[in-house]
């Protein structure tokens, strides 16, 4: 099979952006974005449909195992990680096409920087500040939590985040509801960085729900932490 790869690319904010079609042939059903991407950057005598020499696509990785989120991208119209994105299933009558996130200043081609999103926990301050041991109910939403990976999608889709806003978007509530499932007390200082990093800023259009890679349930995990910051009600149970 042979797949089209739309790829959108640009060396640096100061030039302008250009789609490049670069063929790529795989047997391999399984073969996704990332695979078809490292070949292509390994192959010096690649070419694009129009027979230009194809130079090496800027893009980010990590563990091409769905951990890090570093390949988060967006694909075929949806953020999603390029390591999950199976070609078979995101191609669009042979075509792929593939872009930068938008959220994010961009670096060059498919790189992003995502530092928005460190400064956001900095800046709601989301750390622990004493010893926290989930009660046993709320250990599944802490574990949920965790399983976060600061990938950016939910950002990508979210109409109220932008980097350097103060609204930090579900990337920084996340790991505020893994403290506030986790404190065996209530942390009122905490409960305020939520209402103002968080609470205050969505407008409620869930565009963050069903887009996670690591498939957290996000719909959760804020209605119990908007009950907990919210209306002063212990964290917890999942019969919301």
């Amino acid at each position: 099979m042979t797949y089209i790869l739309d790829i959108t690319r640009q060396q640096s904010t100061d030039s302008q952006p250009y789609v490049q079609s670069i063929p790529f042939e795989t047997d391999d059903p399984a073969a996704t974005v990332a695979f078809a991407m490292r070949q292509i950057n390994a192959s010096p005598d690649c070419k694009d449909i129009n027979g230009e020499t194809v130079t090496p696509i800027s893009w980010e990785c990590g563990c091409l195992q769905r951990k890090c989120g570093a390949c988060a991208m967006v694909i075929s119209g949806r953020p999603m990680l390029a390591c999950d994105a199976v070609l078979s299933r995101v191609a669009r009558g042979g075509r792929v096409s593939i872009a930068p996130l938008k959220k994010f200043p961009l670096v060059k081609d498919l790189t992003v920087d995502r530092s928005a999103m460190m400064e956001a926990l900095k800046s709601a301050e989301v750390w622990l500040k004493a010893h926290a041991s989930a009660e046993e109910r709320n250990e599944g939403f802490v574990f949920d939590a965790s399983r976060c990976l600061q990938c950016g999608c939910c950002l990508e889709v979210c109409p109220n985040f932008y980097a350097g806003g103060e609204f930090s978007g579900t990337a920084a509530a996340l790991p505020m509801a893994r403290l506030m499932a986790a404190l065996p007390e209530r942390d009122r200082e905490l409960e305020k960085s939520y209402l103002r990093h968080f609470y205050n800023g969505c407008g409620k259009s869930l565009a963050c729900r069903n887009i996670c890679p690591a498939g957290i349930d996000v719909d959760s995990l804020l209605v119990n932490s908007n009950a907990a910051a919210v209306w002063k009600r212990r964290f917890g149970g999942r019969g919301r």
